[in-house]
């Protein structure tokens, strides 16, 4: 049963919550003189100037790679550069050097994670989304605590996550306090893996509803990780077109401002992102680089991670088919390794609402982060016996991926790239500042190296069949050669965790 927090906010309805939830002041606390750090219009003047100039200039573009192999944060000039550049050579080099980039600051690994959805009840009106309050051919629920541990059985004892996002509707049946209590039933729950080993959950990155200081301060006493929101888009005509007036997430700046509340609050790890498809890529490519920037200047930290949803089919609307702005695989590429190179220090996540063909390629782009068995539908780990299952009334949008874990898996260790279920960072108090230091000057690779072999030893011996085992010990043996060499000191104690594994103690870390 929640116990009500006296620092929160309460409201009684749906149109109570809409009227009084959002605080004016911690808006205009981060838009000094009111000048907001989105302009549209300068936006675009950069955009008009870059293709203006000569977009393939070898040297100037090569000159911006060299800011990016620094891994210091471009301005938005030098973005717009990139964005127009349409030589196919130049922008191979562009691709080889995001990729370099990525290696440099995350080394040669994939972090794992799934989502869970634990509630869908919304008092907003997004057009484009299955959980929108007026869709009346969506499921409704919220789950009980109950149904959390039954969720997490699967997804710890069954698959083997030990890194989830927890996903949450906006609406006064799923408050604060509500998140709080999800959060602490996940980090409890521990159940057995299919070879006795004892195992649970050891991350919670939140998706949620822009908040309050105080709520977020909450949440950081319950210890989640990342805390993400998607702006959806930058560009403030379309943004008004598809978040009706009245609603909460009506208002642009509340949404917008959600990062610096997160980390008045103490919350240092945030996560960004657009939906593409909703208007013109060019525009909220250099729009997000303007939210970093901001962020940067205000915190001295910037998003740790972004994603990369693209609009994928959703019950009760037709926008995801018929926008103009939908794109295509080469031009989300062409994101990708454009965003590895402006903010060469973040995360950077494509789930599985991709095709799998398509998350395959993205992989070579500098992306670090994937999700995998994934379900959507509100408690769909616990009741359907298939992972590929969807029913489209009880989920926000329709995945496309329905690959398993232990799939994925093997296709990344065919490429010679090691899976992490890595989460020390956090325990270990390397967030926030801290983490953008360490993976500015390649520190934090090293500890993410080691850290992904024992974490991959782990999930071998627990989770995978003895084919994929004998797939990805080669991978894994070359990662331990590879700390051996560039870690000499450390070896011997990464070396004693390894074993402590292999002899079935879990959650030795560095």
């Amino acid at each position: 049963m929640q116990t009500k927090n006296p620092t929160i906010r309460h409201f009684e309805n749906a149109a109570d919550y809409r009227k009084r939830f959002i605080i004016q002041e911690q808006i205009d606390k981060y838009l000094p003189g009111g000048k907001h750090f989105i302009d549209d219009s300068e936006i675009e003047s950069q955009l008009s100037s870059a293709a203006a100039r000569c977009a393939n200039d070898p040297v100037r573009i090569r000159e911006i790679l060299a800011k990016s192999r620094a891994i210091e944060t471009l301005l938005p000039e030098e973005t717009a550069a990139l964005i127009h550049v349409t030589d196919p050579a130049l922008f191979d080099e562009m691709e080889s050097t995001a990729l370099a980039v990525k290696k440099s600051v995350y080394d040669n690994r994939i972090v794992m994670f799934a989502p869970l959805y634990i509630s869908n009840p919304c008092v907003n009106r997004c057009v484009y989304c299955g959980f929108r309050c007026d869709n009346s051919d969506q499921k409704r629920r919220v789950l009980t605590m109950d149904e959390v541990r039954q969720e997490i059985d699967v997804l710890a004892g069954k698959i083997g996550h030990k890194r989830l996002i927890a996903v949450y509707g906006e609406h006064p049946e799923t408050s604060t306090d509500y998140f709080a209590e999800t959060i602490r039933t996940i980090y409890e729950r521990q159940v057995k893996s299919p070879r006795g080993t004892t195992v649970g959950i050891r991350r919670v990155n939140v998706n949620a509803a822009p908040l309050p200081v105080e709520d977020l301060r909450v949440l950081k006493q319950v210890g989640i990780g990342t805390f993400q929101v998607f702006q959806e888009t930058y560009h403030r005509q379309t943004y008004v077109k598809l978040h009706p007036a009245g609603t909460v997430k009506g208002n642009y700046d509340w949404r917008a401002t959600c990062f610096h509340r997160a980390m008045e609050a103490g919350v240092d790890d945030v996560g960004m992102g657009v939906l593409f498809g909703l208007y013109d890529w060019k525009f909220e490519l250099m729009a997000s680089l303007c939210h970093a920037r901001d962020l940067e200047r205000q915190f001295g930290i910037g998003p740790h991670t972004i994603s990369f949803p693209r609009l994928e089919p959703a019950s009760g609307t037709d926008v995801p088919t018929t926008s103009p702005y939908l794109i295509d695989d080469a031009t989300m590429r062409r994101i990708l390794v454009i965003t590895r190179l402006s903010v060469p220090y973040t995360g950077m996540i494509v789930t599985c609402r991709e095709r799998p063909e398509s998350r395959d390629a993205f992989v070579h782009c500098g992306i670090t982060q994937m999700d995998a068995s994934s379900n959507i539908a509100i408690k769909g780990y616990s009741d359907f016996a298939s992972e590929t299952h969807q029913e489209k009334d009880r989920q926000q949008f329709v995945l496309s991926d329905n690959r398993t874990l232990e799939e994925v898996i093997a296709h990344l260790a065919r490429e010679g790239i090691i899976t992490s279920f890595c989460t020390a960072g956090y325990r270990c108090g390397r967030t926030g500042g801290c983490i953008m230091d360490a993976l500015k000057t390649g520190k934090e690779g090293k500890f993410c190296k080691i850290n992904a072999v024992l974490t991959f030893r782990e999930w071998l011996d627990d989770f995978a069949g003895a084919a994929t085992r004998a797939l990805c010990e080669p991978v894994l043996n070359r990662e331990l050669d590879a700390i051996k060499a560039s870690l000499p000191m450390f070896y011997p104690t990464v070396k004693e965790h390894y074993d402590r594994i292999c002899r079935g103690e879990r959650d030795l870390f560095f």
